[in-house]
């Protein structure tokens, strides 16, 4: 699914209008109508206070029409205008024309500085002040309503964006923003709904296809692309008849150090659950044992360290390369780092504490191979990057070392992001139980997997990703968020998998709908 930029979907927009001969007015109608439909689904007719509170531009307007049917199937409805502009746009003063058609009262205009009007926590809040044309921060007497929306307790549903929030730019400090329960967006999600300074601001979200011109918005190059389980479903490389271990790679993972072998041993078993013909652990010579004891399927090579590694033996054309978790960051750890990546041309996949060795010298990047992928959480990240101002800045700055140094970066979080260059894929599966010690060294055993078996680094990172979330997200059905072990997360790999062809998926942003 595609995410694209605000100006991206007003052209969609206009280019629906040409292609299918509606009026604005007319498309607005339809909108009105999806969105009145998906809140009747839950209220069924229920008596409770609602209060919409419109812009005057094109998201009032469809407040105003979506407040319309809503009076005219027996809601209790009050209509507030925030009349702070003489600038209306032309579908809202035909839709605040039309609600006069079903109700005795015009709708409310607030003047901006009136007081504001009472809301009740008992009450539901209809968001339509601003939507996506949105271009500056809300302040003054605007800001003093969003505010009070927002302390009020009440439940609140935003029409396509929260009020205050931008579709791909960060918001400045002690901005104004309505903090939806549930957000309505039309076609497309937005970037911020899926960043951490900006995506609680939407709550739950839900898509609704408003038939934008399908053509038009093929053809346009996404700002990123929503990974969900029909996306993972079209990458999954299914296996032939007639193969044998071989054919499914060879991975070696070098992890591990004394107290820290259980890195070694969850990102090994990741890598055997999720389909590498054969794994190796390379380690120091005290875990050895410990790897041969806690599982049976991976061979293990010792290294000359005994409690960390000292240097680097194997011939990695046999293998596919995973290093990192557990290592440590002593100087024989880094020299050991150093031989196996100088020695390496095939994409490797690199995290924990060999990422921390990268940021401490700089000069091993230029050899790590091309497309290798790098799996930091924030903490590393910095450590690689430098700091960043806000989530976009860090976006970009995740770009430009992308670009710079020819790698995929994966970069952890509630929804991670892979970034390649200038492409985003950001992930839609996984739950906040994977919040937990090891889970991201499954991640670097489950990708490592996937190049060993052909995938393109791209999509073993892409897909990668999506299969360790979507693990965790069955596991959690048994365990609960609170139960979830890296380990249970790696055992769920094949399960994961299965699910993608057991039945269709809903969009993830529905399973995580909160009811009203």
């Amino acid at each position: 699914m595609k995410l694209l930029t605000a100006q991206q979907l007003a052209r969609a927009d206009r280019a629906t209008l040409k292609n299918q001969h509606l009026t604005s007015d007319e498309l607005m109608e339809r909108v009105s109508i999806l969105v009145f439909n998906k809140i009747h689904e839950r209220l069924g007719g229920a008596i409770v206070p609602i209060k919409v509170f419109c812009g005057i531009g094109n998201n009032g307007g469809d407040g105003l029409a979506i407040a319309r049917h809503m009076i005219q199937h027996g809601y209790q409805v009050e209509v507030f205008v925030t009349n702070c502009s003489k600038h209306r746009s032309k579908d809202f003063l035909y839709n605040y024309d039309l609600i006069k058609g079903v109700t005795n009262d015009w709708p409310t205009l607030l003047d901006c500085t009136d007081d504001i009007p009472e809301i009740k926590s008992g009450d539901i809040v209809i968001d339509a002040i601003f939507g996506i044309g949105l271009n500056k921060a809300i302040e003054g007497w605007m800001a003093d309503l969003v505010t009070q929306i927002n302390v009020s307790k009440a439940f609140i549903i935003s029409i396509d964006m929260p009020s205050g929030l931008f579709a791909e730019k960060a918001y400045s400090k002690n901005a104004a923003i309505i903090k939806a329960n549930h957000t309505f967006t039309f076609n497309n999600p937005k970037l911020t709904f899926f960043l951490p300074q900006t995506g609680n601001f939407a709550g739950s979200f839900e898509v609704i296809d408003i038939g934008l011109d399908p053509e038009y918005i093929q053809g346009l190059e996404p700002l990123a692309t929503l990974i969900t389980p029909q996306a993972a479903k079209h990458i999954y490389k299914p296996r032939e008849k007639f193969t044998y271990k071989g054919d499914y790679g060879h991975v070696l993972v070098m992890a591990g150090s004394k107290g820290k072998m259980g890195a070694a041993v969850l990102s090994s078993t990741a890598a055997i659950n999720a389909g590498a013909g054969k794994v190796t652990a390379y380690v120091p010579a005290s875990g050895s044992d410990i790897l041969q004891s806690a599982i049976v399927e991976v061979m293990t090579i010792s290294d000359s360290g005994q409690d960390h590694l000292a240097g680097f033996n194997p011939n990695l054309q046999d293998y596919n390369l995973c290093v990192g978790p557990g290592i440590g960051l002593e100087d024989g750890v880094v020299s050991a780092f150093a031989k196996a990546i100088k020695q390496q041309s095939s994409p490797i996949v690199i995290d924990a504490d060999a990422l921390n060795i990268l940021a401490q010298h700089k000069e091993l990047m230029e050899f790590v191979p091309a497309s290798s992928i790098l799996t930091p959480h924030d903490g590393e990240l910095k450590r690689l990057l430098g700091s960043w101002k806000n989530d976009i800045d860090r976006l970009k700055k995740a770009s430009k070392f992308s670009k710079k140094h020819d790698v995929i970066l994966v970069l952890k979080g509630s929804h991670t992001i892979t970034v390649l260059g200038d492409h985003l894929y950001i992930n839609d599966s996984g739950n906040p139980g994977m919040a937990t010690a090891g889970s991201g060294d499954v991640l670097t055993g489950i990708i490592a997997a996937f190049i060993a078996q052909k995938y393109e680094p791209l999509m073993a990172a892409v897909f990668g990703v999506y299969i360790h979330g979507a693990a965790g997200d069955v596991a959690s059905i048994t365990y609960a968020h609170e139960g979830l072990r890296a380990g249970i997360i790696s055992n769920f790999i094949g399960p994961a998998i299965l699910q993608l062809f057991r039945r269709e998926e809903p969009v993830a942003s529905q399973i995580k709908e909160e009811n009203y």
